[in-house]
């Protein structure tokens, strides 16, 4: 299964100068959950957002997607020229899409689940979350937090 998991402010922003728009504990613990044993697969702009001590992110098989064949990776992370070549080599794996923007609109015609926090207001942001299209996705499920939600979409 592809799940793409993102925080997403009201007007779709997640990014400004490369670092997240929004942080949270208690999502920083939801992401945690959902990616925890699991392979993820993000961007080298996300990769390189992550601070140095916490990458790569434990307990999980990195995958970062860079078109630049130099890019020096650790040996525990694993390198992909694009979304489709690392979901080529982990489709027998749960994959969870973890950003960022161009990564996640690569994505979204592959992805079989979104788990979203939408938070309950507008940032002010320079990278988006591509729009999730209704009448593709169907919320199954939903958990109410102050000023922000779990969301999760099912592809229909």
């Amino acid at each position: 299964m592809v799940t793409i998991v993102a925080a997403v402010a009201a007007n779709r922003t997640i990014g400004k100068d490369g670092q997240l728009v929004w942080r949270n504990k208690e999502d920083m613990a939801h992401f945690k959950e959902l990616t925890t044993g699991k392979v993820v697969i993000m961007g080298r702009k996300t990769w390189e957002s992550i601070p140095p001590k916490f990458r790569p992110l434990p307990d999980r098989i990195n995958v970062v997607v860079t078109r630049n064949r130099n890019y020096e990776l650790p040996n525990n992370v694993t390198g992909a020229a694009s979304v489709e070549d690392a979901l080529r080599r982990y489709h027998a794996n749960d994959v969870m899409i973890i950003g960022g923007a161009e990564i996640y609109a690569a994505a979204m015609g592959r992805a079989d689940c979104l788990e979203l926090t939408e938070v309950a207001a507008e940032l002010d942001g320079d990278t988006f979350f591509p729009e999730v299209d209704k009448a593709t996705w169907k919320e199954t499920a939903r958990t109410e937090k102050e000023g922000f939600a779990f969301v999760t979409y099912r592809r229909r």
